[in-house]
């Protein structure tokens, strides 16, 4: 508000003085005389004045001439002038819109009109990173992916591109399958940005996926370094990436180290089931029982599995039927009411011949969880007790089509995969499977040859009426293996478990 009143009063006062001015120039007497080649000119007090303002007026029109032809020449020497900055800012207005529309036709699934707003943007803007990106995938998504790795090369080439470069380069070769070029990049790649969690997880995976277990532990360990992995996750995978190791040891013949290497895995993660039996093995190796039992013992208590129990036999691998019973009730009385337990309690009466110990260790899991495993023991407890033939034929047609259980199921797949593995077959994700059942899988459920190892080969209590009766159903050409599949199967499941 005061402002604007002194504006007013200065305007006023202006107005005075120029009013002012103009009556004292008015009333004065006299005036300028010009002399021109002998000439007078003779101008009164206005003239003089408006004289002046024109000589004044011509005088500033000539310095804006030569000053404008001073900028033509400086501008077509390539100095930079107003003029030159008049076209520059006309130029980038024009870049940065064709570089807009061409983002927004990215965006729009048009590959074609981004290329070419692209190429637009970049005639007019001169920063190739900026446009340079653009191009590759407008390039990408028409299908030109030459044009779009002759860019991200382009782009390797400067300091302040080069990670983007080589990271769009890496996916292409990912997209490919060309594998090997892409853990190279992807090497490349870390070592430029290792805090770059995308990049720390394709090499983690490529590294897993050729078995490089030591360059991905310490990719695993940058990832927790760098906040992108929390503590319990990494000493899960920790311990993945360490029993792989002592796998591929175990087929290399140094079982010193493999046995490091899974005691090591054992102890990152209990939960890690293959861990554990395998560690558990490198203690009954080094002749340490008391310890290969406490692991075993450990793990059972997080996740009961076959694997376990198995490993859990080979302490004592001579002993007999009774003695093991005895031996693993140090073993089935942590999680009595688990499924596994008292399957496992059923298996080991069946090699000790208890068919009712048995029968009542299996309880209601018939009713509960009729799968294949579960009724193929039911067939042995039949077998055991006596039952005819067609009774026993029974439980194992329906073993045939019941589920076929718990088994190493992809969390990302759902692939099935008959022994765990670090990367998945299907999809190559990494520490994906988990022991659970699946939708409904055509693959025999693993654990079931635990079955033989622990019950061996039954006795044939085939009656000589039951023996006919399935003379008249099969046939006389029916085989013994085909009469009785399970007394029959027996050994060569215990043959496939031995190897």
């Amino acid at each position: 508000m005061l402002w604007s009143l002194l504006k007013i009063v200065l305007f006023v006062a202006a107005v005075a003085a120029l009013t002012l001015g103009a009556g004292y120039v008015m009333e004065s007497q006299g005036g300028v005389q010009i002399t021109v080649s002998g000439m007078e000119f003779t101008l009164g007090p206005l003239q003089s004045v408006i004289a002046a303002i024109l000589l004044v007026l011509v005088l500033w029109i000539v310095f804006k001439a030569v000053s404008l032809l001073i900028a033509v020449l400086k501008f077509i020497n390539g100095d930079d002038t107003a003029l030159s900055r008049h076209f520059d800012r006309n130029r980038e207005r024009k870049g940065y819109q064709a570089l807009s529309e061409g983002l927004l036709a990215l965006a729009a699934g048009e590959g074609k009109l981004a290329m070419a707003k692209a190429q637009k943007a970049e005639r007019y803007l001169h920063k190739p990173e900026v446009t340079a990106l653009l191009t590759a995938q407008a390039a990408e998504m028409s299908g030109d992916q030459r044009k779009a790795e002759e860019v991200y090369k382009s782009l390797i080439t400067r300091d302040e591109t080069r990670f983007v470069g080589i990271r769009g380069l890496m996916k292409q070769k990912l997209a490919k399958g060309d594998t090997d070029t892409a853990l190279q990049l992807a090497e490349r790649a870390f070592a430029l940005r290792p805090k770059h969690e995308e990049v720390q997880d394709i090499l983690l995976k490529l590294q897993a996926v050729k078995h490089d277990w030591q360059g991905a532990r310490r990719t695993l360990s940058a990832k927790l370094r760098h906040g992108s992995m929390p503590r319990d996750v990494y000493k899960r995978r920790d311990a993945v990436l360490a029993l792989s190791e002592a796998k591929d040891i175990f087929d290399e013949d140094k079982p010193i180290e493999a046995r490091e290497a899974a005691i090591a895995a054992s102890k990152g993660s209990p939960d890690l089931i293959p861990g554990a039996a395998m560690a558990a093995r490198s203690y009954i190796a080094q002749g340490n029982p008391k310890h290969a039992a406490r692991i075993l013992k450990k793990t059972w208590s997080v996740e009961p599995h076959p694997d376990l129990a198995a490993a859990f036999a080979e302490i004592a691998p001579a002993e007999t039927p009774a003695e093991r019973m005895k031996r693993f009730r140090d073993l089935t009385s942590i999680k009595p009411d688990h499924r596994e337990t008292r399957l496992l309690k059923a298996e080991l009466a069946l090699a000790a011949e208890d068919f009712p110990e048995a029968r009542r260790a299996m309880g209601d899991l018939v009713d509960r969880e009729p799968d294949a495993r579960v009724l193929t023991v039911m067939a042995a407890i039949a077998r055991g007790e006596g039952a005819e033939e067609p009774v026993v034929r029974g439980w194992l047609a329906k073993a045939l089509v019941a589920p076929r259980g718990p088994q190493w199921v992809c969390d990302n797949c759902n692939h099935i995969h008959r022994d765990w593995q670090p990367v998945c077959e299907n999809c190559e994700g990494f520490d994906t499977l988990s022991w659970k059942t699946p939708p409904h899988s055509d693959v025999a459920p693993a654990g079931a040859e635990m079955l033989p190892l622990i019950v061996g080969k039954l006795e044939d209590r085939r009656h000589p009426e039951a023996e006919a009766q399935q003379t008249e159903i099969l046939g006389p050409s029916t085989t013994s293996a085909e009469a009785d599949p399970v007394r029959e199967t027996a050994p060569e499941m215990h043959e496939e478990k031995a190897k």
